[in-house]
C-alpha cells in the first residue's frame, strides 16, 4: 500500500451534511461517518491498486481530475437551468477550493504521524 487509509486524527474527516450525503435520507452523524469513511477508504484503496502499475503523481493527478469532473456534476444538478449552473460556478469554485485547502491541510499534518513508515515504502519500490 502506498497511500494510507484516512487517520481521522480529528475525530472525523471533514464531510458532507447527513441529507447531502445520502440525497434526501436522513440518517444519524454515526451513520454518515461510517458511510463517508468507507466511501474514502474504497478510494484511497483503488488509488493504491492504480499506484501498483503507474506513478503515485499520475494516480494524484487523475483523483483530482476525477473529483473535479464529478463535482461539476453535482453542481449541475442543483441547477435548474443554465444560467441557474453559470451563476453557481463561481460559488462552487470558491467552496470547492476552500474545501480541498482544508482537507489537504489536514491530512499533511496526519501523514507526519506515518510519515516514516510510508516515505520509506515509496523510496524502496
Amino acid at each position: 500500500m502506498i497511500a494510507q487509509r484516512a487517520i481521522y486524527t480529528n475525530n472525523r474527516p471533514i464531510r458532507p451534511s447527513p441529507t447531502g450525503l445520502m440525497s434526501g435520507d436522513s440518517i444519524s452523524d454515526d451513520e454518515v461517518d461510517v458511510l463517508y469513511r468507507q466511501m474514502i477508504d474504497s478510494f484511497i484503496d483503488r488509488a493504491n491498486r492504480f499506484a501498483e502499475q503507474n506513478s503515485p503523481e499520475n494516480v494524484g493527478m487523475a483523483l483530482l481530475f476525477a473529483a473535479s469532473r464529478f463535482n461539476s456534476f453535482v453542481v449541475s444538478q442543483h441547477a435548474e437551468n443554465l444560467e441557474g449552473y453559470q451563476f453557481d460556478i463561481a460559488k462552487a469554485k470558491t467552496f470547492f477550493t476552500a474545501q480541498y485547502a482544508q482537507m489537504l491541510d489536514e491530512n499533511l499534518e496526519d501523514y507526519k504521524l506515518a510519515f516514516d513508515k510510508y516515505a520509506k515504502f515509496v523510496k524502496n519500490h
